[in-house]
């Protein structure tokens, strides 16, 4: 791929973030801002290179249609853990990323550090990574889905998801674990598990 000057990756590596964290691409005013330009003049100029490049597309004659086609080289952020085991209260990061290959993964998604072993007979331990999708329509999620679910009062945790009018069950993949039962109303469904990394190097 062609390399990048030092302002087109400047405007690449922002957009990059910018549509990780918000899931849809700015407006020509905000890559102005981020930048510190007054004109729109050079962010066009800018992205007709990474297009050009092969680094983004977009629709023509409509706003904010910008795509990422070279993101996922770098990686999926990792936004700290998720409990297989007791619910616990997660701490988030996203300064890490997760280089991954052979995946079909979206810009979306992320990575989770599993911190326990209710879904080993899910062939997820310990210390795997979790690599999740955000949920766009929770309430059509189907039972039988691997989740990263936040709990109410408690914390998040990774587990079947089953739900029956308005109560929810959380199933581990361990029978040393009980379900969790709680109120639809109680349950964040964080996202929905696509992958699984293991560094089996580093164990």
């Amino acid at each position: 791929m062609e390399r990048l000057t030092e302002v087109q990756q400047q405007l690449y590596d922002w957009l990059v973030d910018y549509i990780r964290q918000n899931q849809h691409s700015p407006s020509i005013r905000q890559m102005m801002k981020a930048m510190g330009l007054k004109s729109p003049a050079p962010i066009q100029s800018r992205l007709e290179h990474l297009r050009a490049k092969g680094y983004i597309d977009w629709t023509e004659g409509k706003a904010r249609t910008i795509r990422l086609l070279k993101a996922l080289v770098q990686g999926v952020p990792i936004k700290g853990e998720v409990f297989a085991g007791e619910v616990h209260e997660p701490a988030t990061t996203d300064t890490e990323y997760l280089s991954i290959s052979g995946l079909p993964l979206q810009v979306q998604d992320y990575a989770l550090r599993v911190n326990g072993d209710s879904m080993i007979d899910a062939m997820i331990a310990d210390g795997d990574y979790a690599i999740m999708r955000p949920v766009q329509e929770p309430d059509r999620l189907k039972n039988g889905l691997i989740v990263a679910a936040r709990v109410d009062g408690y914390g998040n945790t990774l587990k079947y998801f089953y739900r029956e009018q308005d109560q929810v069950t959380l199933k581990p993949a361990n029978s040393n674990y009980k379900p969790i039962e709680v109120k639809a109303e109680d349950v964040l469904i964080q996202g929905i598990l696509v992958g699984v990394w293991r560094d089996y190097a580093g164990r």
